[in-house]
């Protein structure tokens, strides 16, 4: 196969992958390639595998590869007093695979409000939430409490569970009558 037809295969391949937020069947690639035959959709998932841009899983099945929607990585940056600049030639980095450990349980919220700026989360940042994880003490939690939804810190005063904002402006939350949790939150997300 020619350079010019496996760079139009690698670009309708993660045409697919951006737009249906997975990877096509063997079948789908039959149509997205205009092959007639599965063998040499094979050899093209071969190839893919080779480059990096996807791999397999412990059962054989395809799975997006860093390089899908990774970015380089090309070292580290001083944020204390200025140092000369090192350039080191990294891998391939997702933003997914770096903020999300359990994609089925994690979902995204887009903040409002100001109560946990001083922990540097402010509005309009997008804030990482794993469902399922039971909260320790000091996490930032996505909490149901007395039917209102908030995010704060997860504390505990004389045993029993306290919210806690990040701006000395709100005050605590102690829950009245239910508490439930919807989620801890692993990451946040902003763009300048």
């Amino acid at each position: 196969m020619s350079q010019e037809k496996y760079h139009q295969y690698k670009k309708n391949f993660i045409g697919f992958y951006q737009k249906a937020r997975r990877l096509p069947s063997y079948a789908e690639m039959l149509e997205l390639f205009h092959f007639h035959s599965k063998n040499a959709v094979a050899k093209v998932v071969s190839k893919f595998v080779d480059d990096g841009l996807v791999g397999k899983d412990e059962n054989g099945r395809l799975i997006a590869g860093p390089d899908m929607f990774g970015v380089r990585l090309l070292g580290t940056v001083q944020a204390g007093l200025p140092t000369t600049a090192e350039q080191e030639v990294g891998e391939s980095l997702s933003l997914d695979e770096y903020l999300i450990e359990k994609k089925d349980k994690t979902y995204l919220l887009e903040v409002t409000g100001d109560s946990m700026i001083e922990a540097g989360i402010n509005e309009g940042d997008l804030v990482v939430v794993e469902q399922g994880r039971t909260p320790k003490i000091s996490d930032i939690v996505i909490a149901e409490v007395d039917n209102e939804w908030t995010m704060k810190y997860f504390e505990k005063e004389n045993g029993k569970v306290i919210l806690k904002p990040a701006n000395k402006n709100y005050p605590l939350i102690r829950p009245v009558g239910e508490l439930k949790i919807g989620g801890v939150v692993t990451g946040v997300v902003r763009k300048y």
